[in-house]
């Protein structure tokens, strides 16, 4: 099971029509918002309304350039700091 911050291997479900992308179906994503509860070291926890990732290329920096709502705050732990900076709000 995929936690906030982890790498997954993804498969393109939705995307925008008028937005052009790669040939290729999937690629990697970083997770940035999970429902299944994740417990901080400091003994609170976070959950979200939905699941979401962000694509990323080798690198490891988003391939969009926008991300739309909140992330969590380990992105930052991670060093995912271009996604961090893109994000409306980090919770």
């Amino acid at each position: 099971m995929a936690t906030l911050g982890d790498i997954i291997t993804a498969n393109v479900k939705e995307a925008s029509p008028d937005r052009h992308r790669e040939e290729r179906p999937g690629g990697e994503g970083v997770v940035v918002r999970t429902r299944k509860e994740y417990r901080r070291k400091d003994g609170t926890y976070i959950r979200f309304d939905d699941n979401a990732a962000v694509l990323i290329n080798d690198q490891k920096e988003p391939i969009g350039t926008r991300v739309f709502g909140p992330v969590s705050r380990e992105l930052r732990d991670k060093n995912f700091l271009k996604i961090v900076s893109l994000a409306p709000e980090v919770i």
